[in-house]
C-alpha cells in the first residue's frame, strides 16, 4: 500500500510514513496483517498472466492524490480541484505536513522513490455537479446537464438569488450537519435562468471557502487553480471560478488527471520521464481563465454568499 491510500486507513503516522503503533493498540489490529507501506513510485513488481505478463506495476496513489500529480502540482501553493458531483481540492504545501485549524484534512499529496513525502492540505465540498443534476432530475429546470450554461448565461447576473446546497449538511470548511439546502434572496424578478446561475456560482463560492481556510493554515497564498473532471467544459462557471478567486483558473488539455496522475507516477519510476520537470513538460493548457470582475463586486458577491450559507445553520434537529 502507497503513503497515500495508507494515510487514508487513519493508522498511518503522517510524520513517519510508518504504521502507527499508538493507533494500531487503541484499535487491536496486530501490524502483522497490514501491508507493507511503500512509496507512490516505485517498481513493485511484474504483472504474471496475460495479456499483461511482464509489464511492471510501479505507480500506486489514491484518487485525489493521483488527480494532484497529474496536474503536476509540485510547488508549495499550487492547487487542483476536481469537479464532480461533489469537489476535493488539495493543495501541496511540501515536505512539512501542516496540520489544519480550520477544517481541512492534512493528507500525503505523494512520495516519489526514496525522496521525501510531500504533503497536501484537503478539502471535501458534499455538492456540485449533483447540484445541477437536482436542477434537471427534481425541478426539470432543463432537459440534459450542459443547457445550463446558456440559460445561465442568458442573464446579466444571479438577481441576488443563492443556493446552499446542504442537503445533507456542508463539509469543509464548515462541517454542519444541522444545516440544510437554501434559496435565498428570492425576489419576483427571479427566474428559472437566475436560478441556473446561482448553482453554478455556489460551486464557485464553495470552493474559496475552501481556498481561504488553505490559505489561513498553511500560510501559502494560492498561485492558481488547476481544474478537472466534468463540471470544467462549462466556460461560465469556469470564469466566475476565477472571478471569486481573484486567481488564474487552468482547465488543462486533458481533463482526466487521476489516471494521468497515476502514468505518470509508474514512468517516473521505469525511467520513462526523468524528474517532475518532464512532466510539467508534458502537461498541456487547454484555457486559462484569468480574473476580470472588480474587488468591490467580488466582495460583494462573497458577502452575500456567506450570509446566505449562516441560513443554512441549525435546520436539523
Amino acid at each position: 500500500m502507497d503513503v497515500t491510500n495508507a494515510s487514508r486507513t487513519q493508522l498511518m503516522n503522517v510524520a513517519t510514513c510508518e504504521w502507527d503503533e499508538g493507533m494500531l493498540a487503541e484499535f487491536g489490529i496486530p501490524r502483522a496483517c497490514l501491508p507493507r507501506i511503500v512509496s507512490s513510485s516505485e517498481v513493485y513488481g511484474e504483472v504474471a498472466a496475460a495479456p499483461l505478463q511482464g509489464a511492471r506495476l510501479a505507480g500506486i496513489l489514491g484518487d485525489q492524490q493521483a488527480a494532484l500529480v497529474g496536474q503536476t502540482c509540485f510547488a508549495p501553493g499550487e492547487a487542483k480541484n476536481t469537479y464532480g458531483t461533489g469537489s476535493f481540492l488539495l493543495m501541496n504545501t511540501g515536505t512539512q505536513p501542516v496540520q489544519s485549524k480550520a477544517g481541512l484534512l492534512t493528507t500525503l499529496a505523494y512520495r516519489f522513490g526514496d525522496g521525501p513525502p510531500h504533503y497536501a492540505l484537503e478539502g471535501a465540498i458534499a455538492i456540485t455537479g449533483a447540484l445541477v443534476q437536482w436542477l434537471r432530475d427534481n425541478l426539470k429546470l432543463f432537459d440534459v446537464a450542459p443547457q445550463i450554461e446558456p440559460l445561465a448565461a442568458s442573464v446579466e447576473d444571479n438577481g441576488d438569488v443563492y443556493i446552499v446546497p446542504a442537503f445533507s449538511g456542508l463539509y469543509a470548511p464548515y462541517w454542519r450537519d444541522d444545516a440544510r439546502g437554501v434559496i435565498a434572496g428570492l425576489t419576483r424578478y427571479a427566474t428559472r435562468a437566475h436560478i441556473a446561475r446561482a448553482a453554478l456560482e455556489s460551486t464557485a463560492y464553495q470552493v474559496r471557502d475552501v481556498v481561504e481556510a488553505m490559505q489561513a493554515d498553511s500560510g501559502i497564498a494560492l498561485s492558481s487553480l488547476k481544474t478537472d473532471g466534468g463540471m470544467v467544459a462549462n466556460g461560465l462557471l469556469m470564469q466566475f471560478q476565477a472571478d471569486i478567486l481573484n486567481a488564474p483558473v487552468i482547465r488543462p488539455r486533458v481533463t482526466e488527471t487521476t489516471a494521468l496522475g497515476a502514468a505518470y507516477a509508474a514512468g517516473l519510476a521505469v525511467g520513462f520521464w526523468d524528474n517532475t520537470e518532464d512532466l510539467r513538460a508534458n502537461w498541456e493548457i487547454d484555457r486559462t481563465f484569468t480574473p476580470k470582475m472588480a474587488h468591490g463586486q467580488r466582495e460583494h458577491y462573497y458577502k452575500c454568499w456567506k450570509k446566505a450559507v449562516t441560513r443554512s445553520f441549525g435546520w436539523a434537529e
